[in-house]
């Protein structure tokens, strides 16, 4: 996988963490730097890690399932794209100005859950994983870091503009994943 396919997976599944990032900035009376570090660290962290954990996963049925692995791939990435396209028309507003521990560990872990099924799809994929995992962590946390300064700014109009999108990338990598194995994409 290019460095560009990997950089639009990781821009795909950073739009949750870009859209709770942009509810930060909006429930956010002062806006400081901390904010969007905090932001920043906690997503591109988790981003990062979660497809580590499931690469590692992946790796243990690669072997196993090896001719169809294409197939999951496809599968995972289009379900997890149509979840966050169908999450663009849900109108849940949970904004809370918290910036704690105690508030931000769920919040990274339920926006990198997706980036977990992802890593089960680098295993298949023979993707450099280490390589993929700083390209996605670094690409999350610049892109949460400017959600919460976009919130700041101009609140909730690009939330659902974000998840959308992140959907579609992931769903049109699906595709390319897919064609490629059945051998009507050749680039």
């Amino acid at each position: 996988m290019s460095f560009f396919e990997i950089l639009l997976i990781g821009v795909g599944l950073a739009m949750d963490a870009f859209a709770v990032s942009i509810c930060k900035g909006l429930s956010t009376r002062k806006l400081e730097l901390k904010h969007s570090l905090i932001c920043g660290s906690y997503f591109g962290l988790f981003q990062g890690f979660m497809p580590l954990i499931g690469y590692v996963l992946g790796v243990q049925f690669k072997d196993k399932i090896e001719s169809i692995d294409h197939w999951i791939a496809f599968i995972l990435l289009i379900f997890i794209g149509m979840n966050m396209i169908k999450e663009a028309f849900e109108n849940e507003e949970d904004c809370s100005p918290d910036f704690s521990i105690k508030a931000m560990i769920p919040l990274a872990i339920a926006t990198s859950i997706d980036a977990l099924a992802v890593g089960v799809t680098f295993a298949f994929l023979n993707v450099n994983i280490i390589y993929a995992v700083i390209i996605i962590a670094i690409t999350t946390f610049i892109i949460s870091m400017t959600g919460v300064k976009i919130g700041y700014v101009f609140g909730v109009k690009y939330k659902s503009k974000a998840e959308m999108a992140g959907g579609l990338i992931l769903v049109l990598m699906g595709l390319k994943i897919l064609l490629e194995h059945l051998g009507y994409l050749t680039f």
